[in-house]
């Protein structure tokens, strides 16, 4: 036993079968306490180390071999995250903040490092630390539904500047550290580094695009290229003699366009944010020594407090100075400020980066993650606070809507007098089959449009004739009951019978030959794990749809359902789609909308009245005249459980989000979809 236990760290299946269970088991419980999970897996790493249970090496090769992976995979996960769309749009404005919020943190992390006697190197390095930050709040500003907002787009698209800036400051300070500096040999490094950026940002996106053309619907060669993509941005960057993650940050930036919210995307990210990326957190808890952190905290208070401190008034001082020179609130003030604050992604890999170099020491080690610590729970509680305030703010001014069109907005802007409106309705179930046409042909009927019923035979390479007969036989067989179901319903019936390969891409490339108004689909019965590997079936027909998709759960009969609760958070243009495909699905039955507004407990009175009015003065015009709650509660998604108990249907939206640190943030939909009882319409975000 003895010996076996001393074997433990040295073990590269028994360190792997380790993490993973740490992986699994420890951020829930520390995301229950209202921790970042990537805290639980640093204070796992402590436990499992030299200074706990000893049963991880750092110095093993696969704990080595693994933390690279993650390393790269975290800042290429962080290039990723970055919307370039909406970068874009303010890149002026977002160049103004980048350059202030990498500024005036790295002038004062210089002065710092000076102040406590670091060479100017070091202390150059230390400031670049400070400079960059990653977006853990984003989550969070996405959740609120402020996410178009001006300042929140400003501060997302200066990561850019801050993360690139940062990484190219370490660059020059590892060369200078090497003794191979010189002002030529900088030139020839910038011009290199210039070179390669263009050759990842340029090549990558346009072989990406290629690939991605030639190769269809294959998503597992598409995977393996985007793999393939970013290690080699790695290798290239430690040829031109830059650190890895560099490659790996321009790699994300390059991809990022070629991928757009595909199902591809989802499952790089998921691959490197549930198992990569974590164990390059643990690893990091391995080389955290308790005693040297504690000396640290102790005989380097002061350090700890003018790096910490030093970072979060540098960081209010450049959301300060944008907000002064672009007229921004103080609520989008602080908002910036606060998405701005925390340090995870790039200045753990570059102080990583740092300390193997000599350029840094163990305490600035323990320092950083004292920092990391602070920012990354003070920065989202910070965004969530002041957020919420924004989001109440930009709820309480009222929205005109002129000439809003009488058909649903969530149909498309389509005339329906040249394309009629259809439903297509994908069929595989017979036992949900009935209650899918049925609320297809009420929706179709309303609107004078017709059902599309829709069967998909999947085939592949190895599927035999007599096999590939048969499919087509049952989905015939299906087919044929839906449009007996339309004619009992006295909806207009087209069946569509598809031959694919892949089922998801084959219903949205089904849809948009028919030019769908809407894509219905019925409530998968894949369990979580599978969902969490693969993504469900409509998961992904979300993700690739030209039109609107919603997914039914349905219990009863929907001409029984007369009435319908639709919560919103905000008066949206997405809220009036919900809002008008209620009231259309209500005056088919003769029911009642009712709309459900949910409000903190210190909301002001006077903002619960505000959102009433300008509410009713919204849906009165367009004729909707539906009744209007608003509750007071802490806990959203139990007070729409208890509000839909008394009625026969809900209508939820969905929002799907992630962090470069592959954090996820629970979102109300997610909730109610897991507790209530009744029937729920879900529409995913296209």
């Amino acid at each position: 036993m003895e010996t076996l236990l001393r074997l433990i760290p040295y073990s590269p299946l028994v360190a792997f079968t380790l993490v993973l269970l740490v992986i699994l088991a420890v951020p829930p419980l520390f995301e229950k306490l209202r921790l970042p999970g990537l805290v639980g897996l640093l204070a796992a790493g402590i436990v499992l180390g030299p200074d706990g249970l000893n049963l991880l090496n750092a110095e093993s090769e696969t704990m080595k071999l693994l933390s690279d992976i993650g390393k790269v995979y975290l800042m290429f996960v962080a290039g990723l995250e970055i919307d370039l769309q909406e970068f874009r749009k303010t890149q002026n404005r977002s160049l103004s903040f980048g350059v202030a919020t990498f500024l005036i943190p790295m002038l004062v992390g210089t002065l710092v490092g000076q102040g406590f006697g670091f060479s100017l190197n070091s202390s150059i390095l230390i400031g670049s630390l400070l400079a960059s930050h990653t977006l853990l709040g984003f989550p969070i500003v996405t959740r609120l539904g402020i996410v178009r907002n001006e300042a929140v787009t400003v501060t997302v698209g200066a990561t850019i500047f801050t993360d690139i800036a940062a990484l190219l400051v370490l660059a020059v300070c590892i060369a200078v550290q090497s003794g191979e500096f010189s002002p030529l040999r900088l030139l020839g490094q910038l011009v290199a580094l210039a070179i390669y950026a263009a050759l990842v940002l340029v090549g990558f996106d346009w072989a990406g695009k290629e690939y991605f053309r030639r190769t269809g619907t294959d998503e597992s060669n598409q995977f393996v290229f985007v793999l393939l993509a970013v290690f080699l941005a790695s290798v290239g960057a430690q040829v031109i003699e830059i650190d890895k993650i560099i490659g790996a940050f321009l790699a994300g930036l390059a991809v990022n366009d070629v991928l757009k919210h595909s199902p591809v995307e989802e499952k790089v990210v998921f691959v490197g944010s549930t198992l990569f990326i974590p164990f390059f957190f643990v690893d990091m808890g391995l080389l955290i020594r308790l005693a040297d952190f504690s000396n640290t905290l102790t005989r380097e208070f002061l350090l700890t407090l003018a790096i910490v401190g030093g970072l979060i008034g540098s960081k209010f001082l450049a959301a300060f100075a944008v907000r002064w020179i672009y007229r921004y609130s103080w609520r989008e003030m602080m908002v910036m400020w606060s998405l701005s604050l925390p340090q995870v992604a790039a200045t753990l890999a570059a102080t990583v980066v740092g300390v193997e170099a000599g350029l840094l020491s163990n305490a600035v080690f323990n320092v950083v993650i004292v920092m990391m610590l602070v920012t990354s729970i003070l920065g989202p509680v910070l965004t969530s606070r002041y957020g919420r305030s924004l989001a109440r703010a930009a709820e309480a001014q009222p929205i005109q809507t002129p000439n809003v069109p009488e058909t649903p907005l969530l149909m498309g802007t389509r005339s329906e007098a040249t394309v009629p409106f259809r439903v297509v309705v994908p069929i595989c179930n017979p036992r949900t089959e009935r209650y899918l046409i049925e609320m297809a042909a009420l929706i179709a009927r309303h609107h004078g449009g017709q059902v599309i019923p829709l069967s998909i035979t999947r085939v592949n390479s190895k599927t035999s004739p007599a096999l590939l007969t048969h499919s087509v036989q049952v989905s015939q067989q299906l087919l044929d009951k839906a449009i007996a179901l339309s004619q009992e319903f006295q909806a207009i019936a087209q069946a569509v019978l598809r031959i694919d390969d892949d089922v998801a891409l084959g219903i949205c490339h089904a849809a948009r030959e028919q030019q769908a108004s809407l894509i219905l689909m019925g409530w998968g019965q894949q369990n979580r794990f599978q969902m969490r590997l693969f993504g469900s079936l409509a998961e992904r027909v979300f993700w690739s749809a030209y039109s609107p998709v919603a997914m039914m759960r349905l219990l009863r009969e929907p001409r029984q359902m007369r009435h319908i609760l639709v919560p919103l958070k905000g008066i949206t243009p997405q809220a009036l789609d919900l809002i008008q495909f209620a009231q259309g699905l209500a005056q088919v039955n003769q029911g009642q909308v009712t709309l459900l507004h949910i409000v903190e407990p210190t909301t002001p009175e006077s903002m619960w009245q505000d959102f009433h009015t300008h509410l009713l003065a919204i849906t009165e015009p367009i004729g909707l005249q539906p009744q209007v709650q608003v509750l007071c509660s802490p806990d959203p998604a139990r007070c729409i459980c208890e509000a839909a108990e008394t009625t026969d249907l809900v209508i939820l939206r969905s929002q799907r989000r992630r962090t470069a640190g592959g954090l996820a943030v629970s979102d109300v939909a997610t909730q109610v979809v897991a507790n209530l009882k009744g029937s729920l319409i879900l529409f995913g975000e296209t």
